[in-house]
């Protein structure tokens, strides 16, 4: 067994057995293995053409589309992890083993509303707007290692059991 097996985080586990046949069981936990690495790549596509523009100048309409896919997945995938969160805890956000995961989510989900807003007004200007994109894509990484993090916490509590 790794050194990992003994953190607080991993050896508590994440799931009463209860929660792990719930989660086994609903159809969301296959949903959010699809979209996730499906917004991961959707993610990597869009910093490469957020970064073109940034360091050329050109490619706006390109970067700002991806952006919006960006988010687009986002949204959807905070929408199905909350149904998720509900069919395995009995809550639809901030499920204990899940809060520091939804909070930051929703700091993510803040900066992307925010860029849908200055671009939807024209309040921010494209450069600025870049900028809250750069910010919400560092938060996501962020977010996504936590969820890393606890996949495999699910699965060295899933080897122990």
């Amino acid at each position: 067994m790794s050194d990992d097996a003994h953190h607080p985080a991993f050896a508590a586990g994440l799931y009463t057995p209860e929660q792990r046949v719930r989660r086994d069981a609903t159809i969301w936990t296959t949903v959010q293995g699809i979209l996730a690495p499906v917004q991961f790549l959707v993610f990597l596509i869009s910093l490469g053409l957020v970064v073109r523009y940034v360091s050329t100048g050109e490619g706006y309409g390109l970067a700002t589309a991806s952006i919006l896919a960006k988010t687009a997945c986002l949204y959807i995938i905070m929408v199905t992890g909350a149904i998720w969160e509900k069919a395995v805890f009995g809550q639809y956000l901030f499920a204990p083993a899940f809060f520091w995961e939804d909070v930051v989510s929703f700091g993510v989900i803040a900066l992307h509303t925010l860029y849908l807003f200055g671009l939807l007004t024209g309040a921010i200007a494209p450069q600025a707007l870049m900028t809250i994109t750069l910010a919400a894509y560092v938060i996501y990484v962020v977010n996504a290692g936590q969820f890393v993090w606890k996949l495999r916490a699910a699965r060295l509590q899933g080897a122990a059991a």
